[in-house]
């Protein structure tokens, strides 16, 4: 129940209620924000064995692999005290073949279906309900529940069996993870040869260069607004680390993949772990003073 995990149940507890008759519950791995939930007007379910009890779909949304391995494995989890019939639906962005792995040994334990559907879009597409959802899994599940997934997104797309939709998302996290990477590059760039930043958004609107990216956090970087945190760096760090290691299993090379790991560890190492990657920009802002000092250093040598 993180920046996704609320508005996205929100939307389901409204569309429920208002448009298609289901109840939504909710549960958190920790339980200090359940206040704040309940006063959201969400349904709260204290322990995860009553929440499963009472479920037909089993929506997940955690941060990592071992996070969903511990939902559905753990002592209180799905494996445990699911039935047949269910169909666990996980949002989370995670291991592809971990995911096959746990949807096999799932359906073989329970006769629990398993549907990967990670997200691309944001808080901003989960709060509009404008997600791009990207499932693996047998059709005639996703069919079932596209109801379901209709108050999150603008699409549902089935990219094929179970793990498909997980490597879609590290396709999908390999395009944005390096874009904004590239636009941090850009915009000290622009600040350091004396050209306004905060224009260069506007500039390449409508461009080839442009993007949803470019328009959202291109602003944010230029004014170091990093308070409203939309996405953190860990997380992209997380995708680009799944990324290479499927590029090693498969043996396809992704350098570019590579060399962006490596700048968002540095960045993290550096205390923005868990801050909005607008921040990039500041593994490339060099205040004025700073230059002159290494150009005459340089010059020295």
């Amino acid at each position: 129940m993180g920046l996704m995990g609320i508005p996205m149940s929100l939307r389901l507890s409204k569309a429920g209620l208002t448009e298609a008759g289901w109840t939504t519950c909710v549960w958190n791995r920790s339980k200090n924000n359940y206040p704040a939930l309940e006063e959201m007007g969400l349904a709260v379910c204290e322990h995860l064995p009553e929440l499963i009890a009472n479920s037909d779909v089993l929506m997940l949304c955690v941060t990592n692999t071992d996070a969903v391995r511990e939902v559905v494995f753990g002592e209180h989890g799905i494996a445990k005290h699911g039935r047949a019939g269910q169909i666990v639906v996980d949002f989370s962005s995670i291991d592809p073949v971990a995911t096959r792995d746990m949807a096999q040994r799932l359906y073989q334990q329970t006769s629990i279906r398993w549907i990967d559907s990670p997200v691309s879009g944001g808080v901003a597409g989960a709060e509009q309900g404008t997600l791009a959802i990207m499932a693996g899994g047998d059709a005639d599940v996703i069919d079932q529940i596209r109801p379901l997934l209709a108050p999150l997104s603008q699409r549902v797309t089935r990219m094929g069996d179970v793990g498909s939709g997980q490597v879609t998302k590290i396709c999908n996290q390999m395009l944005v993870s390096c874009n904004v990477l590239v636009m941090a590059e850009v915009m000290a760039l622009a600040e350091s040869a004396g050209v306004n930043a905060t224009d260069i958004p506007g500039a390449l609107q409508g461009g080839f260069a442009d993007s949803l990216p470019l328009q959202l956090t291109g602003p944010k970087m230029a004014k170091r607004d990093y308070d409203e945190i939309k996405w953190h760096v860990r997380t992209l760090l997380k995708d680009l680390d799944m990324a290479n290691t499927l590029a090693q299993q498969l043996q396809s090379a992704v350098p570019m993949v590579g060399l962006g790991a490596e700048l968002m560890r540095q960045h993290s190492g550096r205390g923005f772990s868990d801050q909005d990657p607008a921040t990039l920009i500041e593994l490339y802002s060099v205040k004025k003073g700073e230059i002159q000092a290494a150009v005459k250093a340089d010059n020295n040598d």
